[in-house]
């Protein structure tokens, strides 16, 4: 009996197993499994066409520097060759927008560390009370992990580009490389300035990063309306712009002659006044004209001078002048 009973429950634990087993080769071997382990290679082989992607363009600046390869890894991103990749992109930026937002990332860093901490404490006290010897001990590596120079000087060097990439690009646009990318740019500055006002900075970010992503896939999924659009809006563009150019240059050349029209008289008037200066005649002193006596007066009229006082003052002012040379002589 009990062998019996022990013969039939070996039997069905077996049989349970090989039931359990069978399942899971179905299921692994079903469409499902199938369709997952497929759109997991796809999945790794598209990540690995974007890290191939960081190669430095062939193409340089307009000043003729070379860029970085996060340029061409950046422009992989976001052309969605790889949709997968970028997508998973997306995914993760979004979740990290949303973590800071309502994930107070240092305090439950904080809280972290005091747990690990105190874990391990705790963990070393009681196994040196027991059992004589610590438990974190125990869990201790024969040697402590350190990051090598080869990884470090990787790491800055991903940094460097990376931080090269954002300088680069912000010059390219403020100086206006890609005019349609710097009109891009202003308008999106501009947006920006008025929806700070009523957008947190995390919804701002969200809506960046949304257009960021998404624009350059409606753009490829609709390339050829939109192309035939900004061709219109080009040619608009550009016959309104001939046409104010002729409208400047006809009120240019007008200004140009009425200004030589001017020019023209104001130098002939100055010449003419030059001229008449010139042509002047010289001023000719008048004499001196004695004063014409009065009507009706005589010579009788007038006192005689007195000559003989003249005469005794000049006699007298010489012989003073005699009487000093001789003082002089003596």
């Amino acid at each position: 009996m009990a062998d019996s009973a022990t013969l039939n429950g070996g039997s069905s634990i077996d049989s349970l197993k090989g039931n359990a087993q069978a399942a899971y080769q179905q299921l692994a071997g079903g469409p499902v499994a199938q369709n997952m382990k497929d759109q997991g290679a796809k999945t790794s082989a598209e990540l690995s066409n974007l890290a191939r992607a960081r190669q430095t363009p062939s193409q340089p600046a307009a000043t003729g520097q070379p860029l970085t390869h996060y340029h061409s890894f950046f422009s992989e991103l976001l052309s969605w060759n790889n949709p997968r990749a970028s997508a998973i992109a997306y995914a993760t930026t979004v979740l990290v927008i949303f973590l800071a937002r309502y994930l107070d990332v240092i305090r439950y860093t904080f809280k972290l560390t005091w747990m690990a901490l105190g874990v391990t404490v705790l963990a070393e006290l009681t196994g040196k009370t027991i059992l004589g010897t610590g438990l974190a001990t125990q869990l201790r590596p024969r040697k402590y992990y350190t990051i090598s120079r080869e990884t470090l000087d990787s790491m800055i060097g991903d940094v460097h580009e990376l931080l090269n990439f954002f300088v680069i690009e912000a010059q390219r646009i403020l100086f206006a490389e890609n005019v349609s990318v710097s009109a891009v740019a202003a308008v999106a500055a501009f947006l920006s300035y008025y929806l700070v006002k009523i957008v947190p900075y995390w919804g701002l970010a969200l809506i960046s990063t949304t257009i960021l992503f998404f624009a350059p896939l409606i753009y490829a999924t609709n390339q050829e309306l939109i192309d035939h659009y900004l061709q219109e809006a080009s040619k608009i563009v550009n016959s309104q712009t001939e046409q104010l150019r002729e409208v400047a240059s006809k009120h240019t050349s007008h200004a140009t002659e009425l200004t030589k029209q001017y020019m023209g008289d104001y130098t002939a008037k100055a010449q003419q006044m030059i001229r008449g200066r010139s042509a002047s005649p010289e001023v000719v002193p008048k004499p001196v004209s004695q004063p014409a006596a009065k009507p009706g007066l005589k010579e009788s009229d007038f006192p005689a001078a007195p000559k003989q006082s003249l005469k005794r003052e000049e006699s007298e002012s010489e012989s003073e002048s005699e009487s000093e040379e001789e003082r002089v002589a003596a």
